[in-house]
């Protein structure tokens, strides 16, 4: 562990940050990993650790949540969606810190009538303030198979990935007046819920509870990512990482147009041209392009 010895104000807090930190990167052991939290044995973990399910029912839904708080990094998880007709339920996947000023970066499946698409809802909350919501359809079903959806977390920027191709990215633009989530460590967490009064068609459509229980699956969970602990080594100088995940550089020329054809052809709703919603202009983040 590094000494913080004769650092002072914000430099020594950023010290303490650094030596709070381990770096972890490692497979998915549910057992090892995560809490089943709520649901009443709706959440059930199987194959020795290797895969994990949220059902919902008319009486309970069920969510997990991760043992460890982490603090930057790349998260990755992969799942199988409620597959049928899931219009009403909402499978919610996200980081959060606690607290009224809480940090949260957010990935939720909204479910739809059969033959429909699901649509892919995400958010992110800096000191307790969200409303920076962009939606997407998939190009796939994700009811069939098993898709990657990941999350980059650093302190330059939040890059969401399905499949590795980056839907999204929010940028830090405390230059300009806009928080961003840099020193509230965060815990992983899902569920399976119902919220059919907003989730389908704004509420129009209900859940139809003939099709209980409805059930999402979950497997390969990967972090590459600093765990937040009283000690530990300097997540910056660890020489396993490999793999970019603490350099500073944002998308290359193929992730940016992976990006551009995510948001031209898959994006159904971005805060950021929300004339309605936001009269006076934009959100000073919007015109802080990737």
């Amino acid at each position: 562990m590094g000494s913080c010895s004769g650092v002072v104000s914000m430099a020594f807090m950023a010290c303490l940050v650094i030596n709070s930190l381990v770096f972890v990167a490692h497979g998915a052991d549910f057992y090892q990993d995560f809490d089943l939290t709520w649901g009443d044995k709706r959440g059930k973990i199987f194959n020795g650790g290797k895969l994990l399910s949220l059902s919902l029912d008319r009486v309970s839904g069920s969510g997990f949540q991760s043992k460890k708080d982490y603090l930057f990094g790349r998260i990755d998880m992969q799942l199988k969606l409620v597959a049928g007709n899931s219009a009403g339920t909402v499978t919610a996947y996200y980081l959060s810190s606690q607290g009224p000023t809480h940090d949260e970066i957010d990935f939720e499946f909204l479910g739809n009538l059969s033959g429909d698409p699901y649509i892919l809802h995400t958010n992110v909350f800096t000191q307790g303030k969200g409303n920076r919501e962009q939606q997407f359809y998939l190009w796939f079903d994700p009811t069939r198979n098993f898709h990657t959806y990941s999350i980059i977390w650093k302190p330059q920027h939040i890059i969401f990935l399905v499949d590795n191709i980056p839907i999204r990215v929010f940028k830090n633009a405390e230059a300009i007046g806009v928080p961003f989530p840099k020193s509230q460590p965060m815990r992983i967490y899902s569920s399976l819920w119902n919220a059919d009064d907003w989730a389908t068609r704004g509420g129009l459509v209900k859940t139809d509870w003939t099709k209980a229980p409805f059930t999402a699956y979950y497997r390969n969970f990967n972090a590459k990512a600093c765990v937040w602990s009283g000690t530990g080594s300097s997540c910056a100088t660890t020489k396993s990482v490999s793999d970019g995940v603490w350099e500073t550089n944002g998308l290359d020329a193929p992730g940016r147009r992976r990006l551009r054809w995510v948001q031209k052809y898959f994006m159904i709703y971005n805060y950021c041209t929300d004339l309605k919603r936001f009269p006076q202009g934009a959100p000073a983040e919007c015109h802080h392009r990737f």
